[in-house]
């Protein structure tokens, strides 16, 4: 009796096992599909930037070219101040992101772990803010950042400052309602025994909650980084006549002829410009995967 009961939960495991098998080969095909979906364009960017002229322009697209040339990447790199519009995307994205972690952390440290009044209506306001379209606001910034500019120049229009307080502004409500959640997740618990031990709270926030914490803020740093760093609309309104200040996508808009778009340099400045996000993204890619896991679960 046990050798059936044995040999029947066997076949019943193996039943299941085939039943299961089907399911999840369906679940790799549709993933991988999507994947192959979602490639196509960057492949198909790459693809054009080493096409010749003529290949591009052919009645008869090929995904596929027998003659790589690299001629669309010398033309994007006769642009005049090319690498100072380079530099100032680096600049922009690298304050934007370090100044926007600092805030985040200590503003979501203060909502979770503190007791004030109006703290209810403060974390409403942060999540009503990420719901306005970015283009409602690009006018009155626009007039906003005038009337900045007339007190602090640095931050007024055609500096970068303008950019940097923008990107700042719509950044912060998001990665303070992330890292709210990872803060949460800590348990006090950890702060009474670090008390014990006699540390203050200000040690506890930086040796003990920020290193916890520290996956969500990787999360965090990607996601602004790659908002500032692709920014066109923003650099495009409020850099108008400073070409000095202008950021790497307002280089690519040189390409964008009225006689006919150069889409073979075009291509090769977007190539180059996905580079950067990628070396970020693969640099932390492994604290990315950890930091999206904790906001799930927190």
């Amino acid at each position: 009796m046990t050798t059936a009961v044995r040999t029947s939960t066997r076949h019943g495991t193996g039943r299941r096992g085939l039943v299961k098998r089907p399911a999840r080969t369906l679940a790799e095909i549709v993933a991988v599909l999507v994947a192959a979906v979602v490639a196509f364009p960057l492949y198909w960017m790459l693809l054009t930037a080493f096409k010749p002229t003529g290949q591009i322009q052919s009645t008869d697209p090929r995904p596929w070219t027998l003659s790589p040339t690299l001629e669309n990447f010398r033309r994007v790199f006769t642009v005049d101040n090319f690498g100072r519009y380079f530099l100032n995307s680096v600049v922009v994205a690298g304050i934007v992101v370090l100044v926007s972690l600092l805030i985040s952390f200590l503003a979501a440290v203060a909502l979770t772990k503190f007791r004030f009044r109006g703290r209810t209506v403060l974390l409403v306001m942060i999540l009503v803010a990420q719901m306005v379209p970015v283009e409602a606001l690009t006018i009155p910034l626009f007039f906003l950042m005038r009337s900045v500019g007339s007190v602090a120049p640095w931050f007024g229009l055609n500096h970068l400052g303008s950019l940097v307080l923008v990107h700042l502004a719509f950044s912060l409500p998001f990665a303070i309602w992330m890292l709210r959640g990872f803060v949460a997740a800590v348990p006090d618990e950890l702060e009474e025994a670090a008390t014990l031990d006699g540390a203050g709270r200000f040690r506890f926030t930086w040796q003990v909650l920020f290193p916890l914490v520290a996956p969500g803020l990787v999360a965090m740093s990607v996601l602004s980084f790659i908002h500032a760093w692709n920014d066109f609309l923003f650099a495009k309104t409020f850099i108008i006549s400073a070409t000095e200040n202008q950021t790497l996508p307002l280089a690519i808009l040189v390409f964008f002829k009225p006689t006919g778009n150069d889409w073979g340099a075009i291509m090769a400045g977007s190539t180059l410009m996905t580079i950067p996000v990628l070396v970020f993204f693969v640099l932390v890619q492994r604290h990315l995967v950890s930091g999206i896991a904790g906001a799930v679960k927190a």
